[in-house]
């Protein structure tokens, strides 16, 4: 049963992270029914699965049931003492989510600066969790204009992924170095799961068309999103992509004062072209 929970969780994960809310749904009401069997329908262990539907619900425009999956969380939450900060996380996350989407953005503002809080606590504060909190705050700065506090957010999210992707790339490069283990290793060593790379692509392509249609252009950063697009689409397989961005990065890069980046985007869109597609 935990196994089936697990799979039928982990997919409508990726498929929210991956912005295919319609998708999430069947598999999250499976992780709700067959998680309310194991552990009880008051059990804490059902939050996370009642979290995904409101995100999934809020994301297809079904506000209503979103509130009322919100309403269970929330319920489950207040009456679980010691309630964990990912178990809270996740909670003031949906919250923000939810109010952001019915137009309500202080409130918003309000749960998600307690996401980030929360996950910083849980996962540390260079976690792809407090990145998240982050990328939905920046949102919201966006959409009140407040354009200087949305950008030092941007900047911070894609900081985050990059640093991430960096350790993966290195990972990748030191597997392939390993010739007794390069068939197998190539997976394991990059340490994004299916979900997190999905929500990767999502953030990382966002944050790129906000810096490609900022009034005022900041090429250093637009360059970082790119890079850390490169990566990404370089260990996820898709190297005609990875080829593509890595080049815009490379010849952004080139064009600034100090071009700190170069070398290593130089090395990446080596490693893409001498791998066969």
């Amino acid at each position: 049963q935990k196994y089936i929970i697990d799979l039928a969780y982990s997919t409508a994960q990726e498929f929210v992270w991956g912005g295919k809310h319609k998708e999430a749904i069947p598999a999250a009401l499976h992780a709700l029914r067959f998680s309310a069997e194991v552990h009880g329908s008051n059990s804490v262990q059902l939050v996370p699965a009642y979290l995904l539907l409101a995100e999934a619900s809020t994301g297809v425009g079904r506000l209503r049931q979103a509130s009322s999956y919100l309403s269970q969380a929330q319920w489950i939450v207040l009456r679980t003492p010691g309630c964990s900060a990912a178990v809270q996380y996740t909670l003031h996350r949906g919250l923000g989510l939810f109010c952001a989407a019915e137009g309500n953005l202080e409130q918003a503002l309000y749960h998600l600066a307690n996401a980030v809080y929360l996950a910083s606590s849980a996962f540390g504060l260079k976690s792809v969790e407090t990145s998240g909190g982050y990328f939905h705050m920046a949102n919201v700065f966006f959409r009140q204009n407040r354009m200087d506090v949305a950008n030092s957010l941007y900047t911070e999210v894609t900081a985050i992924w990059h640093a991430l992707l960096v350790r993966s790339l290195q990972a990748r490069e030191q597997a392939l170095k390993s010739p007794p283990f390069t068939e197998d290793g190539e997976v394991s060593e990059d340490r994004l799961s299916e979900a997190q790379r999905a929500e990767a692509i999502r953030v990382l392509n966002a944050v790129l068309d906000v810096r490609e249609q900022a009034p005022k252009q900041q090429p250093g950063e637009t360059a970082r999103v790119l890079h850390a697009l490169a990566m990404l689409y370089y260990l996820t397989g898709d190297l005609p992509k990875a080829g593509e961005v890595g080049l815009k990065a490379f010849t952004l890069v080139k064009q600034l004062p100090q071009p700190e980046t170069l070398e290593a985007i130089g090395r990446l869109l080596t490693l893409i072209n001498s791998k066969p597609s």
